[in-house]
């Protein structure tokens, strides 16, 4: 396992380089607590940060990749409309490590559809949801994944149902399905850096409370609600292929996940000691039972399927990017033009 408090990483960079500007955001801010989980799980996995796509819409989430590794590439797109952005640096050059960092809000209203269509096609990328429950940016309207009966500033309560992005994306065959909480930054950082080793989209619904607006002891997406109700499936250790594995006597069955790199994530189980994340039938019953449970939430891996086709394998795209093809290259020659234009007759 990385030793966290070291200097330097197996590329030789410090912690720092994977860092950004400064936050505008809240003091407190969950977002902020993503942010370091992100720069930590970066450091750690010891990724170049110059190859890095960073991707996010519109709202206080969509700061997020302004604050770490600012050696990357940043796109800021339009409200809702991050996948398509993120869909399309990827098919240039699939060698690009993505980072998508979208808010409830971003995601499932506006950018609905466009979710559903980045899981679909099973972009290589991390798609993190910093999921507070409101909009943030403009002054704290319930977003659709507020739990029914949740309180706001101001004392109102959600009268609708909420969705549920994880569901959403098991449903529609997602092949790495994670659900975590801002103030859990042991299991965070695991999760996301199993899911930069993941090969196709990794989604990680994570609860990022706003101190703002949603913070109150009857807000389900506030700190003291969130540490009294979470439940964690398992406590989520990661192993690189480059890292030494370390005996961990801890009570209790465990289950390890080969991923295509070589490495592995290990789940201690805590709560739910039969619980398989392999299982799409135990992962749907558990968020069942999740959405069916109002006095709990449950985190960490709820589902990871082996073998997937990624977006860039169903396009057969070759190993070198598109962006770097020449003129001669993407040119068709004079005699296979040709004979497109013969099919014509």
């Amino acid at each position: 396992m990385p030793d966290s408090a070291a200097k330097t990483n197996r590329v030789g960079l410090e912690k720092k380089d994977y860092s950004g500007s400064k936050s505008t955001l809240c003091i407190g801010c969950g977002h902020d607590q993503i942010t370091r989980h992100i720069i930590a799980a970066a450091f750690e996995s010891g990724i170049d940060p110059y190859n890095v796509v960073k991707t996010s819409g519109i709202g206080c989430s969509s700061k997020t990749p302004a604050y770490f590794i600012d050696k990357g590439f940043s796109i800021n797109s339009v409200h809702g409309r991050m996948p398509s952005v993120a869909t399309g640096a990827n098919a240039v050059n699939k060698h690009l490590v993505t980072i998508g960092v979208s808010g409830d809000g971003d995601t499932a209203s506006i950018g609905m559809g466009q979710f559903c269509h980045v899981v679909r096609r099973n972009v290589n990328m991390v798609y993190i949801i910093e999921n507070n429950g409101v909009y943030g940016l403009t002054k704290g309207q319930f977003s659709a994944t507020s739990e029914e009966g949740s309180l706001k500033k101001g004392g109102e309560v959600n009268p609708f149902d909420h969705m549920d992005m994880c569901t959403l994306a098991l449903d529609m065959g997602c092949s790495f399905v994670a659900r975590s909480f801002s103030g859990d930054a042991k299991q965070m950082v695991n999760l996301i850096r199993a899911g930069l080793s993941h090969d196709g989209l990794a989604v990680i619904d994570c609860i990022s409370p706003c101190v703002t607006f949603n913070n109150l002891p009857g807000s389900t997406k506030g700190f003291q609600w969130l540490r009294e109700h979470n439940v964690s499936l398992h406590e989520v250790g990661f192993v690189a292929p480059y890292e030494a594995e370390e005996v961990d006597q801890k009570p209790g069955e465990e289950v390890s996940v080969g991923m295509p790199d070589g490495s592995h994530i290990r789940l201690h189980a805590l709560s739910e000691k039969d619980y398989d994340p392999t299982s799409f039938h135990a992962a749907r019953q558990m968020l069942e039972r999740d959405r069916s449970d109002p006095d709990h939430v449950y985190t960490g891996l709820i589902y990871y399927k082996q073998d997937s086709h990624t977006h860039d394998q169903v396009l057969q795209l070759g190993d070198k990017p598109l962006s770097l093809l020449n003129e001669k290259e993407l040119r068709p020659r004079q005699a296979d033009f040709e004979a497109l234009i013969d099919t014509f007759h």
